[in-house]
């Protein structure tokens, strides 16, 4: 049997690691094309911007705010006309995407700067295409994993507590998924099977959600950085990069893709919705009860959905639900990576038995 691992090139993470990006780029040449969201561009950037400066000759550019052909092609004509010999992107999930799809078209490294622990995207190599208006469109699978992430803990302290948050519901479902990919001898993103090091690193991002998660989120809400803080934002965004890449995806993420065809819960955000997936996904696969114990306290505790209201589904019919199991157990769907047959059945029964538990636990937690 063939596994395969991946990994970025180069992790950095720390609070002010941004003062070492000037240095980190230099390794990729002398002039480099750096996007930035707005959010970046007006107000954190000019914090590091000489000292990216002073280490290499730079373009800044502005990003539009859709991860969209259009912009990829503007940004890779921009580029290309700026003689770069490297591209960069700073800012959200979207702007990354872009970037590694513009380095993908340029054939060029690529430095990612997240400045949101919400979701673990900045290490894979893969970026997902919506249309100019935002509708999803495609998934752009990538030759290569970024070149660098580097992630300044401070900055990740100033976000709304929120987006950790989520990327904590995102990570809670790396190990579960994992482990059934290993059981049932299942692709990861490569297609070839996971290596015990997936396995393993997946195990470790669901450890240190349970030591701590709820620390770090304390950490968040004041601000501050603490090594709390660090080990969660690692767990997040490297320890489940590689948990899902190279470990292989089941049923959370199928119960995600479900989830988003009701309207109702678009506007939560990705994680959140990955962290009721994993909660159906206790009961979809006879977990134990300890385990469903330990996660439902987990969810509780730091605030992630447990029930169908805190994802905008209160009053959910049975038909709605009927469609969010037919598009979760859709042909090519992960969720046929776990044992035994899945129906959407079955799915709509997790869900249901999910919710009501939520509702028990939660008056008992109160």
């Amino acid at each position: 049997m063939i596994t395969s691992t991946i990994f970025p090139g180069r992790y950095v993470q720390g609070a002010k690691a941004t003062r070492r990006l000037g240095a980190e780029m230099s390794r990729f040449g002398n002039n480099g094309y750096v996007v930035c969201d707005p959010f970046v561009y007006d107000r954190l950037l000019p914090r590091f911007r000489k000292e990216i400066e002073s280490r290499v000759e730079v373009t800044f550019e502005r990003f539009e705010g859709e991860c969209s052909d259009e912009e990829i092609t503007r940004l890779s004509h921009d580029a290309k006309r700026s003689g770069c010999e490297f591209v960069t992107g700073i800012g959200g999930g979207k702007t990354l995407d872009t970037m590694k799809a513009v380095a993908y078209e340029l054939s060029m490294p690529v430095v990612l700067v997240p400045t949101l622990a919400s979701t673990d995207a900045p290490c894979s190599a893969l970026s997902v295409i919506y249309t100019h208006e935002g509708e999803f469109k495609r998934y752009l699978f990538l030759t290569r994993n970024p070149d660098l992430v580097l992630v300044d803990t401070e900055l990740i302290a100033e976000a709304p507590s929120r987006f950790l948050r989520s990327g904590m519901g995102d990570a809670l479902s790396t190990w579960f998924e994992a482990d059934s990919c290993h059981r049932t001898v299942s692709g990861n993103m490569t297609g070839d099977a996971g290596s015990m090091t997936a396995v393993a690193l997946a195990r470790l991002c669901y450890d240190t959600l349970m030591e701590y998660g709820l620390s770090a989120l304390s950490s968040c809400e004041a601000h501050v950085v603490t090594p709390a803080l660090d080990h969660i934002v690692e767990a997040n965004t490297l320890l489940s990069g590689l948990g899902f890449e190279s470990g292989g995806l089941a049923a959370c993420h199928s119960i995600h893709n479900g989830l988003t065809v009701l309207k109702e819960t678009h506007n939560y955000f990705h994680g959140e919705k990955v962290a009721f997936g994993v909660l159906a996904t206790l009961f979809l696969t006879d977990r134990p009860a300890a385990i469903i114990d330990e996660v439902y306290n987990f969810c509780i505790e730091i605030g992630l959905p447990v029930t169908f209201e805190e994802i905008g589904l209160r009053d959910v019919t049975e038909d709605a639900l009927m469609k969010v199991g037919i598009a979760a157990c859709a042909e090519g769907e992960t969720i046929h990576n776990e044992a035994g047959e899945i129906t959407p059945v079955a799915v709509v029964a997790a869900l249901r038995t999910a919710d009501h538990e939520g509702h028990r636990r939660k008056v008992s937690y109160l």
